[in-house]
């Protein structure tokens, strides 16, 4: 099958040609507004629970996270770490293969059989199985309990009518405040899984998650990288030793790193090349590219649904307003997702989606704010993090205290070649509360995991101690932090970083 083929049959599965919307129901239990990840998981969640749901999506089902987000980047990571990977086999103590040369039609094909088959598991069909009516076309509310689909009058009265509402309607990417930009051309993180060559030079414009992600992997993809971020490091929110290995992994992968500088103005040159200007503090610089890639945030989809009739408070910025059972001004309206949290990460959709749901439904209070929810960047080395950072602690006057071991201290990770990183886990001074934790590692988002239970189960550093791990894995590393931890509370010294004598990477 061609990326074509691949198109068709994802469109199959996320927006059949032949669909007919259903006639409607005189009234659900539960109007779902957007077929993100979000919106799946809360009509999922009602109709396992019985209720009669109705869901909503102006596009196709899935969203963001399986058509330009989580999904087509990590396969498209993934191919670019095999090639990282085979240009450095003697590492490894094999021979560089013959022929290594990287191919981006057959990266991108693969990208498309991928995305394809993920569309499976969240096809309009298996909807319909489900028992959730499944409309195609853009929603607006009509009145505080009613919905309406396209500029179809439908049966029973104008719309959809409905006992609970949830807004699950996302977000899109930030537009560009760069002069010249709009004329010169440009891809935004949602359009560049759509070239069909891979850009000889390229520009990539913001130091967060995306656009570090996005500029290792086309630089080892084959593309002179430059990346412009106008703060003092990458991943502003992370801890700065994080963001400082992650700055010398991508410099050591060749792309070219401008920090503390801002994109002032672009142009089009004589040989239709892209002509960016860079300021840094006072110096002044102009380089020449063939494409550009934006990802400076996030903005939530709330134009157009006709919230003021809803009585659904919201603004441009921060999206629709919830409190923190996440029910909106209208108590009969719910959100979840981008369209309302801080963290737009695709779990984090999908755990406020059935926290909401529960609420909206099952009369429960659960409180988002006690929801524990970790993140990662999918560099290499990947970052993760869950909970409190240092400062954060600080600021709520909560004595802290730190235990990092190195990752070049862990047998797997030398094993595997991989010993660049950390694990850091952050303790309540003279207890073994875990408030939080970042890690820096090959597997970080794997090795979250662990760290993101013993914070939700209530379980201490030292009870980690304790639980048996398989041998050798990296994730031996945070068994081997509360075990100095728990030894340290027990002779009471402070736990310290642990360290072996340095040996030279292999």
């Amino acid at each position: 099958m061609n990326q074509s083929s691949y198109r068709c049959e994802l469109l199959a599965h996320a927006r059949p040609p032949q669909w007919q919307n259903p006639e409607p129901a005189d009234c659900y239990d539960l109007l779902v507004l957007g077929a993100g990840p979000a919106g799946l998981a809360a009509a999922g969640a009602a109709a396992e629970a019985g209720a009669r749901v109705a869901l909503i999506e102006r596009h196709l089902l899935g969203g963001v996270s399986l058509l330009t987000g989580a999904v087509p980047s990590k396969a498209i990571i993934r191919s670019a770490r095999l090639l990282a990977e085979m240009r450095h086999a003697e590492r490894f103590g094999t021979k560089i293969p013959g022929g290594i040369e990287e191919n981006f039609d057959l990266t991108m094909d693969r990208m498309h059989r991928l995305r394809m088959r993920v569309s499976a598991y969240h096809s309009a069909e298996r909807l319909k199985l489900a028992g959730i009516d499944l409309f195609f076309g853009a929603a607006r509310f009509a009145s505080a309990d009613r919905v309406i689909v396209g500029d179809t009058h439908m049966r029973r009265g104008t719309g959809l009518r409905f006992n609970r509402a949830l807004i699950a309607t996302g977000a899109r990417p930030l537009p560009t405040q760069i002069p010249g930009l709009e004329q010169a051309g440009y891809s935004t993180s949602e359009e560049v899984f759509h070239l069909t060559a891979i850009p000889r030079r390229l520009l990539v414009v913001g130091g967060g998650p995306l656009g570090c992600e996005l500029a290792q992997a086309f630089c080892r993809l084959g593309s002179h990288v430059v990346i412009a971020q106008d703060e003092a490091k990458f991943l502003p929110k992370e801890e700065r030793d994080a963001a400082q290995l992650l700055s010398e992994s991508l410099a050591q992968d060749g792309v070219e790193i401008h920090l503390n500088t801002t994109v002032t103005a672009v142009r089009l040159g004589d040989a239709g090349e892209k002509l960016v200007d860079l300021q840094s503090d006072d110096i002044r610089s102009t380089i020449a590219v063939d494409h550009i890639l934006t990802g400076v945030g996030r903005t939530p989809n709330v134009e157009a649904l006709g919230l003021d009739k809803a009585r659904v408070a919201y603004d441009t910025i921060s999206g629709i307003h919830v409190d923190d059972y996440l029910c909106t001004s209208n108590p009969q309206v719910y959100a979840a997702g981008d369209v309302c949290l801080e963290y737009k990460f695709t779990h984090a959709a999908e755990a406020s989606a059935r926290l909401a749901v529960t609420n909206a439904l099952g009369g429960s209070t659960q409180k988002w704010s006690a929801v524990t929810i970790p993140w990662c960047t999918y560099t290499d080395p990947e970052i993760a993090h869950v909970g409190l950072y240092v400062g954060e602690a600080r600021q709520r006057s909560i004595p802290v205290k730190t235990i990092t071991v190195l990752m070049h201290d862990t047998d797997r990770a030398i094993l595997d070649g991989q010993p660049r990183g950390f694990v850091k886990i952050h303790v309540r001074d003279g207890t073994d509360e875990i408030l939080g934790a970042t890690i820096v590692a090959y597997h970080a988002g794997e090795m979250i995991n662990e760290i993101t239970l013993a914070i939700d189960a209530g379980i201490g550093l030292s009870r980690l101690a304790k639980v048996v791990h398989a041998y050798p894995t990296q994730a031996a590393a945070i068994k081997t932090a509360a075990e100095t931890y728990a030894k340290s509370r027990s002779a009471s010294r402070s736990p310290s970083t642990i360290a072996r004598p340095e040996w030279p990477v292999v």
